[in-house]
């Protein structure tokens, strides 16, 4: 993905974070640099600390030690309402209240700029309409999300983060529990969002040949740590795979994209 010039320079930056829940550390004295204007794929076995990682980002989690700077800023000094104006979450497998309509739950996107008693204003909804119509969920706004299919449900909420008008997103395994092709529709999305959207999209994968394809960043995470971080043609590489997966592999050019292609090998 080809990407203006003068964009990667860092918008997150972290130094010697330790995250935990309770006494138990998941994260310990992790580097990390996200780089503005990309997309980042955070990936790594199950319990790496990849969305414990994106939670700490998104301020819904304190760290126990470290700094977070977002934009040379610490976040820790940043009350959440302005967090909620710069950074957008969106939460692995969110459910909607019963019979809220895509229009209700967009809306709810504009709670960081609106006071307790301002009225409904003509930004908010030029940024409902602008979010509705990135996502190409506008013939669907009167459409309840629990009637909707599940790539159309993740779009409505990707609508909703994107009506928050934010330029960074962190999004949380956005493409679990879906089918192969809702899951295209969702990373096809996040890819023009950053190519076309002037966004910043960091997320949780699981499946390395999508991660590799859609991301121009990949981090790949073991036990809290960063293994590898970089363009996919220098992270995904067999010696990177064995070390964080335990898993033997060839990697190929994928033969649509040119990105690299993990072909796991059986019994090694």
């Amino acid at each position: 993905m080809s990407l203006p010039e003068g964009r990667g320079s860092a918008c997150f930056e972290t130094s010697e974070l330790c995250i935990g829940y309770g006494p138990a550390l998941i994260v310990q004295e992790l580097d990390l640099s996200i780089p503005t204007g990309m997309f980042t794929a955070l990936i790594g076995p199950n319990g790496s600390g990849k969305s414990t990682i994106l939670r700490t980002l998104s301020g819904l989690h304190t760290p126990k030690r470290g700094t977070i700077l977002l934009d040379g800023k610490s976040i820790a000094s940043l009350p959440l309402r302005e967090m909620a104006k710069r950074v957008g979450a969106l939460s692995q497998g969110p459910v909607a209240p019963e019979g809220l309509t895509v229009l209700d739950l967009v809306r709810q996107g504009r709670y960081p700029h609106r006071s307790l008693f301002s009225q409904w204003s003509e930004q908010d909804t030029g940024a409902c309409e602008k979010a509705l119509s990135l996502t190409g969920m506008m013939n669907l706004r009167d459409q309840r999300v629990d009637q909707l299919s599940g790539g159309q449900r993740q779009r409505a909420w990707i609508a909703m983060t994107l009506a928050q008008e934010t330029s960074i997103m962190l999004l949380d395994e956005p493409t679990t529990f879906l089918d192969l092709s809702h899951q295209i529709e969702v990373m096809e999305l996040a890819a023009n969002l950053v190519r076309n959207g002037d966004k910043t999209v960091v997320a949780v994968l699981h499946d390395l040949n999508q991660a590799a394809r859609y991301a121009n960043h990949m981090v790949m995470l073991k036990e809290g740590k960063v293994i590898a971080s970089g363009p996919p043609k220098e992270v995904m590489t067999a010696k990177v795979i064995q070390d964080v997966f335990d898993v033997s592999a060839k990697v190929l050019p994928d033969p649509v994209t040119g990105t690299p292609m993990c072909i796991p090998i059986p019994g090694t």
